[in-house]
């Protein structure tokens, strides 16, 4: 209740600013007492005439004079009545003037409190709106991610044609790994809204994180539905871009950064994918620099260094000197699901390079604004790519540590066991 006490304390003062001059004002005017004036115009009136009674008795004036002062001081004391009724009403015509401004600006004020409290919502929206801010500083990342999926549910409860609601629903949603909600948010943006490149987009990020960043038909349907209506979609160049990169397709994910950049769209961190293009270029020009040679270096890296040594299992070990070589992703992904799978670490080898010990550290992130530093905790993982691509596909083998604190100095053990139905 004390938000409303302060509502009405507000209220009231701005009432009492309002209406402090004229209460002034007529504190200041002097009152008449119209019954005094008469008595004292009739008194004079009767002095007046007794005294040219006296002098009509004394001869000190004649007839014809009597009566013209007798007729002139009749006039005199008639014109102060008519007077006096003048001056009675018009006070009362400059306090009817002088009350309507006060009354109709404090009415106006009334008025449009009533109607401001009405858009923004109840009481209990109110301070809801004024508790979140803390609330969610006091909360860590998925928790206020929770919250906004609570209040954003409840929203597309009561305003189920807010295309807007829906589609900041879907991407919660996503933060927290609930990828089939977040499909379903979407496809409640595209019945109101229609077809839309970024909502396409949006859909086919979900579908590429539900499949460990694996690029199916389903997911290559919505970027093709995405890029034919807007080419330069960011959401589907940024994931073209990021899916490229981790492969180290590095030429194509420039390719997919530079056309976001150049095409200028609003809501796009351009400086953030300048740092990744320029990245790219930098590997690009280097491309020994996640090599076997590296990996096996220690660095002077600041941060966490997290030493995994990564080997096969004798099973997988034989199955693959059969077959031709493989691509070996090792890598580290934040245990905050809120943070999403991107890569913070991460190093390319082959196979036949196992097995390894290699440093994971922030010299080694996919992007400057993921890093081991970035978290506490994260799922390390080697995978060994059964068609060279980036991700955890079917066909693959692979191995996992979960929930690893970046700040453990013992080497992390790592055997290559499990194929990936």
């Amino acid at each position: 209740m004390e938000l409303i006490f302060i509502i009405i304390a507000f209220l009231l003062l701005i009432l009492a600013v309002v209406w402090a001059p004229f209460i002034k004002q007529q504190e200041s005017n002097i009152s008449i007492d119209d019954t005094q004036r008469d008595e004292t115009n009739v008194r004079l009136y009767h002095e007046h005439k007794a005294e040219i009674e006296k002098d009509f008795k004394q001869n000190n004036i004649d007839d014809e004079n009597y009566q013209y002062l007798l007729t002139e001081l009749d006039n005199t004391l008639l014109q102060d009545m008519e007077n006096q009724d003048l001056e009675s009403k018009t006070p009362q015509d400059n306090k009817a003037m002088g009350i309507a401004w006060p009354v109709g600006l404090s009415v106006f004020i009334l008025a449009f409190s009533f109607y401001l409290y009405g858009e923004i919502g109840t009481y209990e929206k109110l301070t809801t709106m004024i508790a979140q801010a803390p609330m969610q500083q006091s909360t860590n990342p998925e928790q206020q991610a929770i919250n906004e999926i609570k209040q954003l549910m409840a929203v597309t409860k009561t305003e189920p044609e807010n295309s807007d609601a829906w589609y900041r629903l879907g991407q919660s949603l996503v933060s927290v790994g609930e990828f089939d909600g977040a499909l379903k948010a979407y496809n409640q943006v595209l019945r109101i809204e229609g077809p839309q490149a970024d909502v396409f987009g949006a859909k086919a990020q979900a579908v590429y994180y539900k499949n460990e960043q694996k690029i199916d038909s389903r997911v290559q349907g919505f970027i093709d539905q995405a890029l034919t209506i807007d080419p330069n979609d960011p959401s589907t160049n940024i994931l073209l871009g990021m899916h490229n990169f981790i492969a180290t397709n590095y030429e194509v994910a420039i390719y997919h950064w530079q056309r976001v950049v150049d095409s200028d769209k609003q809501n796009v961190n351009k400086q953030a994918l300048i740092e990744v293009i320029d990245e790219a270029k930098a590997r690009l020009a280097n491309p020994d620099a996640t090599s076997v040679g590296e990996a096996n270096n220690e660095t002077t890296a600041v941060g966490p260094q997290l030493t995994v040594n990564v080997k096969l299992s004798d099973e997988i070990l034989e199955k693959l000197s059969q077959e031709d070589d493989k691509t070996v992703f090792i890598y580290a992904i934040s245990s905050d699901t809120s943070r999403g799978r991107m890569p913070l670490a991460a190093v390319k080898i082959l196979a036949s390079d196992l097995p390894i010990t290699v440093i994971l550290n922030d010299s080694r992130a996919m992007t400057p604004q993921a890093k081991l530093s970035d978290v506490d905790t994260v799922h390390i993982y080697a995978v060994v790519s059964a068609k060279g691509g980036a991700g955890i596909n079917s066909g693959d083998y692979k191995a996992e540590l979960n929930n690893v604190a970046v700040n453990t100095t013992e080497p992390l053990n790592l055997v290559v066991s499990s194929k990936v139905p």
